[in-house]
Formats: structure tokens, sequence, C-alpha cells
């Protein structure tokens, strides 16, 4: 097998600590994300998720070729690039007001709960990508699940600056 294709595939290796491997992809995507942000703001968070899906698509495809198991649990770029989608309006808050993302720490803990139940639960579209049984549905499960929980993450900002405040 690539090694490089493991590597990208399993965020060095991350896939394979047990139990729950993509609750401990979506926690590796945190630190990494932030990263991410402090040295290029909401740009560079949007580049690196660019490149993760791409890659992470490339990966998957190498290791799942001519395996009957679509989907590995070893798996969890895709649960990275999700990750990273679902802090993108966090990110976006930060970056145009100069302020500190660590700041808005409950948006944090907000958008990797709805990540993991999005992505666990599967509704509609998650299922739907999921169930394509191909690489490209391996990354799309999670970008969709991640959109849906970036939508989550503004809906209860709203709620919270807007009827709480």
């Amino acid at each position: 097998m690539n090694r490089a294709a493991t590597l990208i595939a399993t965020m060095m290796g991350v896939g394979y600590i047990r139990p729950a491997p993509g609750t401990w992809g979506s926690l590796v995507a945190l630190p990494w994300g932030w990263l991410l942000h402090v040295l290029g703001g909401f740009p560079l968070l949007l580049l690196g998720i660019f490149a993760g899906f791409a890659k992470g698509w490339w990966a998957t495809a190498i290791m799942t070729k001519g395996s009957a198991d679509h989907d590995p649990s070893e798996i969890v770029v895709d649960e990275v690039v999700g990750q990273w989608i679902a802090l993108l309006p966090l990110s976006y808050a930060a970056w145009s007001m100069g302020i500190n993302i660590l700041v808005m720490w409950p948006g944090w803990i907000a958008a990797f709960l709805l990540f993991r139940l999005f992505d666990i639960l599967k509704p509609g579209p998650v299922g739907w990508a999921d169930r394509r049984g191909d690489a490209l549905g391996v990354m799309l499960d999670d970008v969709i699940a991640g959109i849906f929980a970036a939508i989550g993450v503004l809906i209860l900002a709203g709620l919270y600056h807007g009827v709480l405040a």
C-alpha cells in the first residue's frame, strides 16, 4: 500500500486509535484548524479545507481500491476536513473582526458536537453521500455534515448574540 496515502488518510496514524477513531480524527482537527487560522486566518483555513479534500479523496481512493469496505474506520482525513468546515463561521468572524478565535470557545464546542452528531446520524444528504460507496462519498458525507454543523454554529451564535444578549 502507498505509505503517503496511508499517512494522509489516517492523519499520521490517528485513525488507528480505538475506540471511536472518527471522534479522534475530529479532535485532532481542532488544534490543526486553530494553527491554520493563526497562521493565515480564514483564507488559510479555507485553503486547508480544499487541499485536505483533494488529498483525502486521493488517499481514500488508494486505500480502498479493491476492498469491499469503502469506508474503513481508520480513514479519518474526512473527519478533519468536515470539522474544519464546521469551524469556518468562527474563523471568519475572528478574522474579519480581528479578535482571538479562542475567545469563541463555546462555538468550538458547538462545532465539534454538531459535527459529530451529523456525522454519526447521517441525516438526509449526509447519508446519501455515505451510501455512494466510493472515495468521493467518504469525503462528501463529512463535507455535508460539516456544512450542517457550520449552519448550526451560525444559528446558535445568532440566538446567543441576537436573542439572549
